[in-house]
């Protein structure tokens, strides 16, 4: 299973930056392939900040400090949702609450804004909520982008 990329092959970067952050990131995540995932990371320039679904930066932390700390976590959310839900529901739910629509892109310096608003049905029948935005931050770095970090686990939408 795919989901559409917005963005034409024309507008190459956005395009690639979609696909490494929407269809690999979520594909990963189903079949908790971190070796896949971690890959689009820029080795040595990772950092990770967890809103805590605050919108009020002073809750916000840097929770995940490099990519070994982000990783556990990151195999351990995924591990939750398959073994509470299938994974062609993991995959589908997924694709269906993300939109990844907004990147602005200043040389090689990116930040996406990818939302999540859906749920992953769970096999006993209860839903697991996806709701919430991360803004990724990504660099052009040898011909092709990579995730550098990202400010994520914000409220969606934010709020006054």
């Amino acid at each position: 299973m795919t989901a559409k990329n917005p963005f034409t092959p024309q507008d190459k970067d956005r395009f690639e930056i979609w696909d490494m952050l929407v269809q690999r990131d979520v594909t990963a995540y189903a079949k908790t392939d971190w070796a896949s995932h971690r890959a689009d990371f820029l080795e040595g320039q990772f950092f990770g900040i967890d809103g805590g679904h605050s919108a009020n930066p002073d809750a916000w932390r840097s929770s995940f400090s490099d990519l070994e700390v982000y990783g556990k976590a990151w195999v351990a959310s995924s591990l939750h949702m398959l073994e509470n839900a299938e994974a062609s529901e993991v995959l589908a739910g997924s694709f269906a609450a993300t939109t990844l629509t907004h990147i602005d892109i200043t040389g090689n310096f990116a930040i996406a804004h990818k939302k999540f608003d859906g749920a992953i049905r769970f096999r006993s029948g209860a839903q697991e909520a996806l709701n919430w935005q991360t803004l990724y931050f990504c660099a052009k770095h040898e011909g092709r982008w990579w995730i550098t970090g990202f400010l994520g686990y914000l409220p969606n939408p934010m709020g006054a």
